[in-house]
Parts: structure tokens; C-alpha cells; sequence
């Protein structure tokens, strides 16, 4: 896809990502002041740089590496990398604006992985074995906690790869990943998602399940892997996609310890085996009763009975980066946000063509829950349409709960144009389309029976439609006022730094 994009930058892993980044002001920070991996990185990135729905203040600013952590001499850890949406615009060589649409363009470019030996594969320039003598994870990663309620320590920014024990098709996707013992770690599956659906396959044989978990990767790569369904059915390989936007396949290995491929530029790789018809309680080791702060802003209920993935080895490259998140940070709105506008974008506009003028998956939603579409009624047969494309963006994404409809001239980058449409150019009565008993996700505390006998069960929801554009008969009533076109720049000659 992006071999002649003249603006693709020069990356192929998180180092040359980082390259990339040092070179815009204000994007990037380092530190050697020492930092505790439990609770204080992230009570730390709160203030700095989380932004999304992690509780106020915060805000959104540099990615962060810490190069002093407590306990584990030599140790880095990277956080906020994909924070920010400057920051993901300029490592996808791509307009802030438009990286919803420049996913869309992956998704229908796209380029299969390659394999390389492992003499060549930098993931494996250290290698730890279970069979060590004193192997043990918990000393060798720095994983951290979010908050002092979490059932443990948390790989934030996994991506957990597994392939279908019948057919060999490969599925990656970011799960919860919770350090349970020297050599133990329960993962949540979200409803539905595929390398589950692989998993159960392979239960049901009564054999292990083979994964590796790969981090520190080029940020095409995360981004890429957050599509999900119809988008990319089940078999689809979602690295295909990170290799349309890079104009090359993404470089896989064998793994050491298991029958599995590993990202072979990854920082780390963690190579194991989901046990079969094995459960663990999330918080077996706290007792907390929660998990880790989660997208939607609260904190997660540990869950009771999570399986199991036994440890075979750690390999990594020599003086690695992990890299993780704030749970409900702008960075997990990156992550899922951007590939949920691809998909709405590109199936409007190929049912619609020309109507659809841009998606935005907003923060305070996750990137999950809440998608603002901007349409341009160019004719009276086009009123209705933007109801249509809001009922076709729940169905190419079932996690969607809310849309927002808005005209043309609205920014839908900018909260205070969100609410001045919803204010000036919405009637509840008649502009609000409910559409109850919808799956929606079960991470929303406010779909259960318990906030409402209404609600069938838990993780079902009522789907909202808020239509804040003006009826095309009345266009010529809604022109906003129209000021002079005039450069500032003479006047406040640091004006352009600040946009």
C-alpha cells in the first residue's frame, strides 16, 4: 500500500518507532529518576500523559521511558507511545485527520508475513527457560500495576498470537495478561474473539494450547491487530494489515520452547502453553476482588475462573523495552479507536459513496463506545442517509453503544462543536433512535440487569442514535457565521507552533 508514500517513515520495530518520535517537540521524555513498577509508573503517566477516561487531572502528552526501574537493574519501560494521535500520525505517515481512513486503505492493500531463521530474529538474542534454574518471571520482567487494587502485576500491551489447531490460521490480539506465579499467567478473553474460539478447539482435543506473547513491536502492528469482526473474519490475519501500511510483510520466527511463530523484531517474547480445562481466580495472589482499571474508565472485576498459560521461556532482545499502558489511557483509544473508524469508514463509503466525510472514534467511549460520523447531505435524497450509516456502523462494529451524527461543518475532533450541535441542532424527542437489547460489551458496568430489570442480561444494551444534523430543507437556516479568511501569523508570529 505505502511503498510510494513519500511521508511513510523508516520503521519496521518500536526502536526506529522511537527514532521517529524523538525528532517532534514534545512527543518524547526520558528519565533515570528510579520509579517503583508497582502503582507509581502509572500514577506517574496519569498526570503526564494518560488522557482518555483515567481520572482527572490528566491530560495528553509525551510517551514516557523509564531507564531507572526499582528492582530490576538495566530494565526499561516504555509507556504512551501510541497516546497521542499526533504521535500515531506521524510513525503511520499519515494526516492526524485521516488515520481512519488510511487504516481502511491497509485493510484492502494488504501484505502476508514473511519468515526469517532464527540466527537472524533479534527477539531471540537472550533467551531464559523455564528449565533455568531460578526462573522466574516476576524477577526477570518489570510488569506493572495500575492502581494498588490490581490482582497483580499486568502485561498492558501483549499481543497474544495463536493459530487454529485444525487449519493453522493465525489470529493476534492484546488480552489481559495477569503474572500469577514463576512461570503462571491467567489471560481474559473478551467475548468472542477469535484465538479464543482457537483455544476451545484445541481444549476440547485436551491439548495445549500454543501462544506467544510479543511486545515492544512497531506500533502498525498493535494498531493493526485491534480489528475485529466482520472487518476481519475469523481466519484473517490481522499482521497482513500492519504489512498493507508498512509496503512489506511483518518478519515472523519459529519460537524456541513451542510450536509457534514470534514477531522477530519484538523487544520481548513470552513462549508457553494454555493449558486445557485449567482455571485460575484473577486475584488468587490479592484478593482484591478487581482486576486493572479497564477502558471504559472504572476499575475491572477480577474475574473467578480465568485460564491458564504455562511459561516456557522468555527470549528478548539485548537491553529490552517493555512496553505497556494505562488501562483507560488514550492509548487504548488509539489502539481500538482507529481501526473501528477504518471499518465504519470503509463500509459506508462503499455503500454510500461521497456521503460519509470522516468517523471518530471518541475518547470518552474507549474507542470503543462512542463513534462521531460526519456526513454532507448534498440533496434531498440523501436525508435518512446519515440514520443509515449510523445503523451500519452498530453492525460493522457490534462494541459501538452510541453515534453521533453531525453535519459537514462541524469538527469532529473537538468536544465543544460536538455539544454546540447537540445543543443547537438537536430536538430528544425527535433526533434520539434507541435500539434496545443489542450485545454490546461486557465491560460496561451500566449493561446489567442490576442498573436496570430492563436489561435482559449482563453485557446487553440499548444502542443509541443522537441525529444532530439539520434536515437538508433547512440547511440555508444553520450557516454558521463566516468570518475572513486572514493569516495571524504577522501578528503572533508563534500562533502555527501552538496548532
Amino acid at each position: 500500500m505505502n511503498a510510494n508514500n513519500k511521508n511513510q517513515p523508516e520503521i519496521n520495530d518500536l526502536r526506529s518507532a522511537l527514532e521517529v518520535i524523538k525528532t517532534l517537540p514534545g512527543q518524547y521524555h526520558e528519565t533515570d529518576v528510579e520509579i517503583n513498577p508497582k502503582d507509581d509508573l502509572a500514577g506517574v503517566y496519569r498526570y503526564i500523559g494518560a488522557g482518555g477516561t483515567v481520572t482527572r487531572p490528566t491530560q495528553v502528552g509525551p510517551a514516557m521511558m523509564f531507564n531507572n526501574i526499582k528492582g530490576y537493574p538495566g530494565s526499561r519501560v516504555l509507556v504512551g507511545l501510541i497516546a497521542s494521535r499526533e504521535r500515531v500520525a506521524a510513525m503511520l505517515g499519515a494526516p492526524v485527520r485521516e488515520l481512519g481512513k488510511h487504516m481502511g486503505q491497509a485493510v484492502k492493500s494488504t501484505v502476508d508475513p514473511v519468515f526469517v531463521n532464527q540466527s537472524d530474529a533479534l527477539c531471540q538474542e537472550v533467551v531464559y527457560k523455564a528449565t533455568d534454574k531460578d526462573f522466574d518471571i516476576r524477577k526477570i520482567l518489570p510488569a506493572p500495576t495500575n492502581t494498588p487494587k490490581d490482582a497483580g502485576p499486568y502485561f498492558c500491551e501483549g499481543l497474544v498470537l495463536g493459530s487454529d489447531p485444525d487449519n493453522g490460521h493465525t489470529d493476534v490480539t492484546i488480552h489481559r495478561l495477569c503474572v500469577q506465579g514463576k512461570d503462571e499467567i491467567s489471560i481474559f478473553f473478551a467475548l468472542g474473539r477469535h484465538i479464543d474460539m482457537f483455544r476451545q478447539k484445541a481444549e476440547k482435543a485436551g491439548k495445549p494450547f500454543p501462544v506467544t506473547i510479543n511486545m515492544g513491536l512497531d506500533p502498525a502492528i498493535h494498531i493493526s491487530a485491534c480489528f475485529e469482526a466482520p472487518t476481519t473474519p475469523l481466519g484473517f490475519d490481522e499482521l497482513k494489515i500492519a504489512g498493507g501500511l508498512r509496503g512489506k510483510g511483518v518478519e515472523l520466527v519459529d519460537a524456541i520452547t513451542v510450536k509457534q511463530k514470534a514477531i522477530a523484531r519484538a523487544e520481548i517474547v513470552i513462549e508457553g502453553e494454555i493449558l486445557p480445562n485449567v482455571r485460575v481466580k484473577e486475584d488468587q495472589n490479592t484478593k482484591t476482588g478487581y482486576a486493572m482499571p479497564e477502558f471504559p474508565g472504572y476499575e475491572g472485576v477480577a474475574n473467578p475462573s480465568l485460564p491458564l498459560i504455562k511459561v516456557k521461556a522468555i527470549t528478548m532482545r539485548k537491553n529490552a523495552i517493555l512496553q505497556t499502558l494505562v488501562g483507560p489511557g488514550e492509548e487504548h483509544v488509539n489502539l481500538a479507536g482507529i481501526p473501528t473508524e477504518a471499518s465504519i469508514y470503509n463500509v459506508v463509503e462503499a455503500a454510500m459513496p461521497g456521503f460519509l466525510q470522516n468517523v471518530y472514534a471518541h475518547p470518552s467511549g474507549g474507542g470503543k463506545f462512542l463513534s462521531i460520523l460526519q456526513v454532507k447531505k448534498r440533496t434531498e435524497a440523501d436525508q435518512g442517509r446519515e440514520r443509515q450509516a449510523a445503523l451500519m456502523a452498530f453492525g460493522i462494529y457490534s462494541e459501538l453503544k452510541q453515534v453521533i451524527l453531525v453535519d459537514e461543518d462541524v469538527d469532529i475532533f473537538d468536544t465543544n462543536d460536538i455539544l454546540w450541535v447537540m445543543t443547537t441542532r438537536y430536538q430528544g424527542e425527535v433526533s434520539t433512535v434507541f435500539i434496545p437489547g443489542v450485545r454490546c460489551h461486557q465491560l460496561d458496568p451500566s449493561q446489567d440487569p442490576a442498573y436496570d430489570p430492563k436489561i435482559l442480561a449482563h453485557g446487553i444494551s440499548t444502542k443509541t442514535i443522537f441525529d444532530c444534523t439539520v434536515p437538508y430543507k433547512l440547511k440555508n437556516l444553520f450557516v454558521r457565521a463566516q468570518f475572513k479568511e486572514i493569516d495571524p501569523t504577522p501578528y503572533m508570529p508563534d500562533w502555527m507552533k501552538k496548532k
